[in-house]
């Protein structure tokens, strides 16, 4: 136990219940050693049910802590920067939440102090940890269906209900579904196509749910084009509308690759490999561990023992595709990635 990475987390609310807190508890070398959120009633009374040690009073006395060895940015998105570059003043490893900031001015920043404090820093791609994710990507690199022409990653959920009222609140969230869920498809394509995104073009639905914001206003459906510097054209559609669903599909020269649910962390995966519209392998996986394995994964880099599949600089790369895509849903027109 004295060996273990010690984590605060910064901005503990529906995200650190239901996916963070249990995570740790089967992590092999990462634990949740304190807390910090806005509710402090709220924030001891998590920290008697996960049996959490401390509750900070504020998030410099947190990042402050000799308790603390990493710091689990998992703020509303308009508070990442500030709340990672106050734990690198202080000397911490930080792993913050996708997506990395409000814009890319932010994460090259923050990725830029980073370097300065000599300090790792990752990005929360748990989907990078996702074995669903992993396997495609080892089957495309094998050649299984040739070189990869199509792809497509699919995320969609109704968010009128969701505990994280923040998402719909243009001051706080970097956008609806792209910045929320849609950075988890256009990183699960790079990660999975191994290529980079050269131009984006973007059609987006305003919200109806939610008031727009006098200088942002967010979408609450959209599908996004991206083009690839190895030639591959791949779609993403997202949606706070639709009923939950994750889709990863790659379609190549010689065969398609299909995970229905491919992103989800909570039933059982099916990858489909099929040629000529015939099922010639499938194979079924869990994705169960995800969370626990991007914690340990981090440990190891926090301790210069391993690396991390989201670097910040893979945090920065995502949030000029954002920006992109925001700008082409705004301007009509295909944009490049600056």
């Amino acid at each position: 136990m004295n060996n273990m990475v010690r984590y605060g987390i910064l901005g503990f609310g529906h995200h650190g219940e239901r996916r963070l807190a249990p995570a740790f508890e089967h992590a092999q070398n990462s634990r949740l050693t304190g807390i910090w959120r806005r509710n402090q009633d709220r924030a001891r009374e998590n920290a008697e049910h996960f049996h959490i040690e401390h509750v900070f009073a504020s998030p410099e006395e947190l990042c402050a802590s000799p308790a603390i060895d990493a710091v689990f940015v998992a703020s509303p998105d308009a508070l990442h920067c500030e709340h990672t570059l106050l734990a690198l003043r202080h000397g911490k490893a930080v792993l913050c939440e996708k997506p990395l900031a409000m814009n890319a001015g932010e994460a090259i920043r923050m990725a830029a102090a980073a370097r300065a404090a000599g300090r790792p820093f990752g990005v929360a791609q748990n989907f990078r940890y996702n074995t669903s994710l992993t396997r495609i990507r080892a089957l495309i690199a094998e050649g299984a269906i040739g070189a990869p022409v199509f792809a497509s990653a699919h995320f969609s959920f109704q968010s009128r209900n969701s505990p994280r009222m923040w998402i719909n609140d243009g001051s706080m969230a970097c956008g609806g579904p792209i910045g929320d869920v849609g950075i988890h498809a256009i990183d699960a394509l790079r990660f999975l196509l191994e290529q980079e995104v050269v131009a984006v073009s973007t059609l987006a639905r305003a919200a109806q749910f939610t008031p727009a914001m006098p200088d942002r206003e967010l979408e609450e459906s959209a599908a996004i084009t991206l083009e690839f510097n190895g030639g591959v054209l791949a779609n993403v559609q997202v949606s706070f509308r639709a009923v939950y669903r994750t889709l990863v599909e790659v379609v190549g020269q010689d065969g398609i690759l299909t995970a229905e649910c491919g992103l989800n962390v909570d039933r059982p995966v099916t990858i489909v490999h099929q040629i000529a519209c015939k099922t010639v392998a499938q194979e079924e996986v869990s994705n169960s561990d995800a969370y626990s394995r991007m914690l340990d994964a981090f440990s190891a880099t926090a301790e210069g023992t391993g690396t991390f599949a989201s670097t910040g600089d893979d945090g920065v790369q995502n949030q000029r595709i954002l920006d992109a895509a925001f700008r082409s849903w705004h301007s009509g027109c295909r944009e490049r990635i600056r």
